[in-house]
């Protein structure tokens, strides 16, 4: 089996290398190749248990994409977020289970329900890859990360409630709507628990190496604990990644450099040996269903069926509550405006609302994944009675097409209805640019501060022309390095760090008072640690 998996990700590793040079997805690329590759005679099937999907590839994936997502956006679109991963979900459980019940009869209306909670929650990996290079709009791109990051909870829910109803066994909490509170605010709860005792360890050790090693650990523990005591462990590990990302700016720049490069590399693994996985399924199940009875024609007409149902409804939501969405904000704009009470705290405004353009391209942004695979693997053989589980090829059969067609029909048009669309918005240009120019101010600011400070307390000749150089360089007035040195080489590092010290403390400090957004001090402090390595590789060398 792990010759198996070694070969897999070899040969999907060099897949997405030639992708990347024919400048074609590399997803999708590697899924269509995997599912030329399982209709090859006498290849054994790849099949790993719907735990170990759920248990070691998403708490990874899951935890580098909350950590390195703006909580201050999330929190902006949470709306939206929670509109289409929650509310959505549901929808779509609902209408793709009435949907297979009439195509397919032989599932029943209890395996139909499995069926489209299985369904329900779109991977946004792809879209979200497409759309980065696409140059999509930041605020189509965090309602896409937003809901990848909490429909899998969702969907995973309702999957479990109906799995029970449809085998016959007790659920942990009868009442389906307290088993969702409970579930979502226990896995919050321990995530950030989690998240946050992780941070408190990684400062006590002062060690790069061991603190990535906690940060690897971490997805793991939040997602096992919580599935433990029967909450979310999609939320949990959402929840530790938006703490651990919070607190990554207060780490030291070794420790972010090597778990910057660590999750990246991670990232590319998993999401091509995922594309791989799926594409390598398809005969498989197919070949089952068959065995058991179904007829394929049916099946086929099933997953098309299924599948304009899927595209449908996401379709009708999104254009359906923008419309609800408009129809509230022209009704609240035309309210008498609220005097402000001294010392409350105002709200912040409610971001603009998508354009026709990006509900388009967020309504075809529908593929589905991982997920909905590793929860249709998971529906059990038999019932709590000791019969074996209606549909249950049917349901992994339906489920694999689907996916398959979300990915070829949905992934391979994406690109082209971006380019058509023309998404480009200046307003994000104009507003990127704003945060840049507010943290560069900041840093500057700080700079001269900690310039100041340094000269009250370093008086020497050298000192003061080190000082002076520095508040040049700030100045954008340096000249040419003189051939001799007036200083002492140690003396310059050794101010160096103290005004990248300084300039990270500001502008962190801008960051949780909402001053600045977290992607734009990420991308800040990327800088100044490559900065802080190169001026530690010359205090080693001296």
């Amino acid at each position: 089996m792990f010759a198996h998996i070694l070969i897999v990700i070899i040969v999907a590793i060099a897949i997405t290398a030639l992708a990347e040079r024919r400048n074609v997805q590399p997803a999708l690329l590697v899924a269509i190749v995997g599912l030329a590759a399982s209709f090859i005679p006498g290849l054994p099937r790849l099949e790993l248990e719907p735990e170990i999907i759920l248990g070691l590839v998403l708490p990874p994936m899951l935890f580098s994409a909350a950590s390195d997502f703006s909580f201050s956006s999330f929190a902006q679109r949470l709306g939206s977020i929670v509109n289409l991963g929650v509310f959505m979900v549901f929808g779509t459980t609902a209408l793709v289970g009435i949907v297979a019940v009439a195509v397919v009869p032989e599932l029943g209306p209890a395996a139909a329900i499995v069926l489209g909670a299985v369904l329900a929650p779109p991977d946004a990996v792809t879209a979200i890859t497409i759309g980065r290079k696409a140059g999509l709009p930041v605020a189509l791109m965090t309602v896409l990360k937003g809901e990848s990051l909490i429909n899998d909870a969702a969907a995973l829910t309702l999957f479990a409630v109906a799995v029970a109803a449809a085998a016959g066994t007790q659920a942990f909490i009868d009442s389906t709507p307290l088993y969702f509170l409970y579930a979502a605010v226990v896995g919050i709860i321990l995530g950030i628990l989690i998240g946050n005792l992780a941070q408190l360890a990684r400062r006590k050790l002062a060690n790069p190496s061991l603190a990535t090693v906690v940060s690897i650990i971490v997805p793991f523990a939040a997602y096992l604990l919580a599935e433990e005591v029967h909450a979310s462990g999609v939320l949990a590990v959402v929840a530790a990644g938006f703490a651990l990302g919070h607190h990554s700016a207060e780490s030291g720049y070794e420790e972010r450099i090597q778990e910057r490069q660590f999750w990246r590399t991670i990232d590319t693994l998993l999401e091509t040996f995922v594309f791989a996985y799926i594409g390598l399924q398809l005969r498989f199940v197919i070949t089952e269903a068959v065995e058991a009875g179904y007829d394929l024609l049916q099946l086929a007409g099933g997953a098309v069926a299924i599948f304009v149902t899927t595209v449908a409804i996401r379709f009708a939501w999104v254009f359906g509550t923008a419309a609800i969405a408009r129809r509230r904000r022209a009704a609240a704009a035309r309210r008498p405006a609220r005097i402000p009470r001294p010392g409350r705290r105002e709200r912040p405004p409610s971001p603009p609302p998508l354009t026709w353009k990006e509900n388009i391209v967020l309504s075809w942004t529908g593929m589905r994944g991982v997920v909905t695979l590793a929860a249709a693997a998971g529906v059990p053989l038999v019932t709590a009675t000791g019969e074996d589980f209606q549909g249950r090829e049917a349901i992994l059969a339906l489920a694999f097409l689907v996916t398959i067609a979300t990915l070829l029909i949905q992934g391979l048009t994406l690109p082209w209805l971006i380019k058509r669309l023309d998404l480009n918005n200046p307003d994000d240009a104009r507003h990127l640019a704003d945060q840049h120019a507010r943290a560069v101010g900041i840093a500057e600011q700080a700079t001269k501060d900690a310039l100041a400070e340094y000269r009250k307390t370093h008086i020497s000749p050298s000192s003061r022309r080190l000082a002076d150089m520095m508040a040049k360089r700030v100045a954008q007035e340096a000249t040419a390095t003189p051939a001799e040195p007036l200083f002492d080489q140690t003396e310059a590092l050794v101010l160096g760090n103290i005004l990248l010290e300084a300039r990270r403390r500001q502008l962190i400090a801008a960051r949780d008072a909402r001053q600045l957004d977290d992607t734009v001090l990420r991308d800040m402090l990327e800088q100044m640690d490559l900065e802080q390595a190169f001026m530690d590789s010359l205090g080693k060398g001296a």
